[in-house]
Order: C-alpha cells, then sequence, then structure tokens
C-alpha cells in the first residue's frame, strides 16, 4: 500500500537542513585511553582536529554513512571497519553548531581493541588521522568538544555492566591487568582488594587458570592467572567509584 501526500503538502514549505554522522571511537595504547582524530584539510577549521565523520548521502543509512566516513578518511581497511560494534551514542542539533548550514549529526561511539594505525594521509576532508591519548585533546572543532565527553561516560558505562573489558586483556591475565583497564577507561584509582572482590564474586565474569601464574614484580608472591569466562554482561554491575578521579 502507498503513502499518499496530504493535499496541500509543500516539502519546501520547510527550511533544508543536512545531516551528518561523528564517530568517537577509543581503544586501549600502552595503558592509556586513546580516540581516533583526523585533523582537518578543509575549512571550516581547516588544521583543527576533529573526530571523523562527514555527510549522510541521499541513498543510505547513518550507520553505513558513519562506516564510509571512517574508512575514507582514517584509512582503515575495510574488514576492519565493518567488523566495529558501533553504539549509536546521540543526536546533537543546536542550530549554530556548523557555520555552513543547518547540520543535524547523529553520532557513534565504540571501545575496541587491537585497532591498527591510520593511514598516514586521510581521504575526503581530512589531512591525516592518529589516535591521540584522551587525556592530551585540546581544541576540536565543531561541537565534538562535547560529543567526546559524552562518548567517554557512554564506554565507562560500558565497563559497568559488561565484560568488554576483558578484551583489553591478553588472553590470560592477572586480576590487577584487568584493573588498569578500568582504572584507565574511568580515570581513577580503585581499591585493589575490594576490585578482586567484586570481579570473583560476579558470575561468570572471570575464569581461573589452574596452576598458572605470573611474576608482577615487587617481592610478592607470583599473581594467579585468569581468562575471560562466559559471562557477556554484568550481574550485578561493577559500579565505579563515587569520588573524584585521579
Amino acid at each position: 500500500m502507498s503513502a499518499a501526500l496530504p493535499a496541500g503538502y509543500d516539502p519546501h514549505a520547510f527550511s533544508p537542513f543536512a545531516v551528518t554522522v561523528d564517530l568517537a571511537v577509543f581503544t586501549v595504547r600502552a595503558g592509556r585511553l586513546h580516540v581516533l582524530l583526523i585533523r582537518r584539510g578543509q575549512e571550516p577549521y581547516e588544521g583543527a582536529w576533529a573526530l571523523p565523520g562527514g555527510f549522510v548521502l541521499p541513498r543510505e543509512s547513518a550507520e553505513t554513512a558513519a562506516r564510509r566516513e571512517l574508512a575514507e578518511e582514517t584509512g582503515l581497511a575495510d574488514p576492519v571497519v565493518a567488523a566495529l560494534h558501533l553504539e549509536q551514542l546521540r543526536t546533537y542539533s543546536e542550530p549554530d553548531r556548523d557555520p555552513r548550514m543547518r547540520v543535524v549529526s547523529v553520532a557513534f561511539t565504540a571501545l575496541v581493541p587491537d585497532m591498527p594505525e591510520p593511514a598516514a594521509e586521510g581521504g575526503g576532508d581530512a589531512a591525516h588521522a592518529r589516535w591521540v591519548p584522551v587525556g592530551e585533546v585540546a581544541d576540536l572543532a565543531f561541537d565534538h568538544a562535547v560529543i567526546l565527553g559524552d562518548a567517554r561516560e557512554r564506554i565507562g558505562s560500558k565497563l559497568e555492566y559488561t565484560c568488554l573489558a576483558t578484551a583489553f586483556c591478553p588472553p590470560e591475565f592477572t586480576l590487577g591487568e584487568l584493573q588498569a583497564v578500568y582504572e584507565t577507561v574511568w580515570d581513577t584509582t580503585l581499591d585493589r582488594p575490594n576490585f578482586r572482590r567484586k570481579v570473583l564474586a560476579t558470575p561468570g565474569f572471570v575464569e581461573a587458570v589452574p596452576g598458572a601464574a605470573r611474576l608482577t614484580g615487587g617481592r610478592g608472591k607470583p599473581a594467579a592467572l585468569y581468562r575471560a569466562g562466559p559471562a557477556t554482561a554484568l550481574h550485578p554491575p561493577l559500579l565505579r567509584p563515587e569520588g573524584p578521579t585521579r
């Protein structure tokens, strides 16, 4: 059944606007949380750092546009981009967020392990792309600082309710290595005994590797090794501590 336009409907009676996508993609590298940024190669904000993204084409969805723009601007291989689990963050629609015209952006975020280096030279309106430690990010183009802040809060929450943190550890890891992932993403210091107790009390989160241990420095005994358990969600959740971060 086709949908008929109502009598007298005039689509030109409404002001046109564009739809874009922006992506906040995070990974943990050398014990620090990094975000993927591009340096803009054209105006507006030529030379400024920004999140990857761009305009949604007339015959594509927002998620399709997000993957296309990520591949074009960063040079990441198509299989890498296709395998990313992108989570829609929110829509940004302030009237003056883009100096070119009215632009509404659909933002996506992802926290992924083992991400390769982007291409030295980007495509589209990106001069080049690179991983940047989140703590070193300064001014960003458009309202991307707001999007980055919202995205970081989202991935912090994701670690509270899922087992994603184990993906950033070796196949066999100590609880100290797992704790370091949480501290990196949450930017806080956790109490070691309390963290250990919560992890081991969460069904299916980790499994002990029988008879395995690893020296971790210092004069203590070798630390027991664990592997990721069968669970995908944490019940109960592993909540961030309240109070100031480090």
